[in-house]
């Protein structure tokens, strides 16, 4: 009775200390692709001119925008979240080179439902970063939506690339709405026009999306090198 009582005790120990060894392991692997991040960010800031025009996709509070839009670069700016937007007019509302676009990017024109954390009345700036327009996500509040503008974003793009011309940089973090906005990209060739695309992929928050996110992976990584198409943005 006492060695089953033992045999017991021993293996919660472990299964709790191989939980603490995978959580270890996904905050180094989040703090290696942070650091990788930073040092693309820096490239990319160096190869920017005035001319250039600039895409940033889940701009959120405006961070990177910022940081974009010190290079002197012609930066639109979309996010859909009303209280984000907020603090994003507040921003730039000086900034000659920045155009925001209150909208949600997708494949149509139209309009969307806007979820948020369910933390959000609690941490609104913190939990901003989780507003989403996909179904199914983790802790989101699907019940209490808010209604915004969806923007044909391939449209945009083709609007502005037209006679040759061509988009610098495109950033994307939109919290899973990336993954049909990428698929129609990819299979348009929508990523030749772009000197560079970097997006953060949200495979781990939506279980039932993971294999279509895995086929755009291999489908992406088929085509173009990461130098051209980056999807482990953070």
């Amino acid at each position: 009775m006492k060695q089953d009582s033992s045999s017991t005790e021993n293996d919660a120990r472990i299964e709790a200390l191989e939980a603490e060894l995978s959580k270890l392991k996904r905050r180094q692997e989040r703090n290696m692709r942070a650091a990788q991040a930073k040092g693309l960010m820096q490239g990319i800031l160096s190869m920017l001119k005035p001319e250039d025009l600039v895409l940033d996709c889940g701009a959120n509070v405006g961070e990177i925008t910022e940081i974009l839009a010190k290079t002197g670069a012609q930066v639109h700016a979309f996010e859909p979240d009303p209280f984000c937007f907020e603090k994003l007019t507040k921003r730039f509302k000086k900034a000659r080179n920045v155009t925001l676009h209150n909208v949600a990017v997708g494949t149509t024109d139209g309009v969307i439902q806007l979820m948020r954390a369910d933390n959000f009345d609690e941490n609104p700036r913190g939990a901003s970063v989780k507003s989403t327009v996909i179904s199914g996500g983790r802790k989101i509040d699907e019940e209490d939506t808010i209604e915004v503008k969806l923007m044909d974003f391939p449209a945009f793009i083709t609007d502005n690339t037209k006679e040759g011309a061509e988009i610098a940089f495109l950033k994307m973090d939109i919290e899973g709405a990336e993954l049909e906005l990428l698929e129609h990209m990819q299979a348009s060739g929508q990523f030749e026009v772009i000197r560079l695309t970097v997006a953060e992929t949200h495979e781990h928050k939506f279980k039932e999306l993971r294999p279509r996110f895995k086929k755009l992976r291999a489908d992406i990584s088929a085509q173009y090198p990461i130098t051209k198409v980056n999807l482990d943005w953070i």
